[in-house]
């Protein structure tokens, strides 16, 4: 039985590190792609579709199951709305599809300012309360691997994904027009793209399922792999 074709998109500050679970454990059942930003030209992140398009462009010809976590998780709709003839099943992870107020931008805009100033360390652990629940900061292990994470990514990426993120156009009234099987997981204590933007997301599409995760945050690949490891097997299998 041939693999299916399976596209990951990583999110913002995420390298495929964020999906090195995923990628070992389901190797038996697809053949995995994890963009790489740091592979990218800088030009991707110009606008939405020019980055939908390189991910796209990563993938071999024919049909693939897409999932995508935070900004990937944004990616993976604006994908839908360029190749939705290629996906065949689709899983948005601690993802959100609204775009951002003026307050939300002056947030990201002064994370940027950090970074320009040689403050990136600071950005880093700015975003671990974002990415990680309180409760999990003790956990060394984790913290070192995320902060090892977004560390790859580095100052000049991060600042061009800031800087899309802060831009991104509403999403929520092309959601209806997805019609493959949809799942939406999310961390119960997701700070970063908290449960009710998930819940909205089922909502909206036709044959979504909400998936939760409980007592984990943002970054579900690392924190609880074993559990997204089966929600992501059993997706494929369906």
């Amino acid at each position: 039985m041939a693999k299916t074709n399976l596209l990951l998109i990583p999110g913002l500050l995420c390298s495929p590190r964020l999906f090195a679970p995923q990628a070992a454990a389901l190797a038996d059942l697809a053949e995995i792609v994890v963009p790489d930003w740091r592979r990218a030209p800088l030009s991707i992140w110009d606008n939405w579709e020019s980055a939908a398009r390189w991910i796209v462009d990563q993938m071999p010809p024919g049909k693939f199951a897409l999932a995508g976590l935070s900004l990937g998780g944004m990616l993976a709709v604006e994908i839908m709305q360029i190749a939705a003839d290629r996906v065949t099943k689709l899983a948005l992870l601690d993802t959100g599809m609204r775009s951002q107020n003026e307050a939300e931008r002056a947030v990201r805009r002064a994370r940027i300012r950090l970074a320009e100033e040689g403050h990136f360390e600071l950005v880093l652990g700015l975003q671990m309360s974002r990415f990680i629940p309180a409760y999990r900061l003790p956990d060394k292990k984790l913290v070192d691997e995320v902060m090892a994470m977004c560390g790859e990514i580095g100052v000049e990426i991060y600042k061009r994904q800031e800087e899309l993120a802060a831009v991104r156009a509403d999403r929520r009234p092309d959601l209806p027009k997805i019609k493959c099987p949809t799942i939406v997981v999310c961390g119960r204590d997701d700070a970063a793209t908290p449960l009710f933007l998930a819940e909205e997301m089922v909502k909206a599409i036709p044959a979504a399922a909400l998936v939760i995760i409980e007592q984990c945050g943002h970054l579900i690949t690392m924190e609880k792999p074993e559990e997204t490891n089966l929600i992501l097997s059993t997706w494929l299998k369906r």
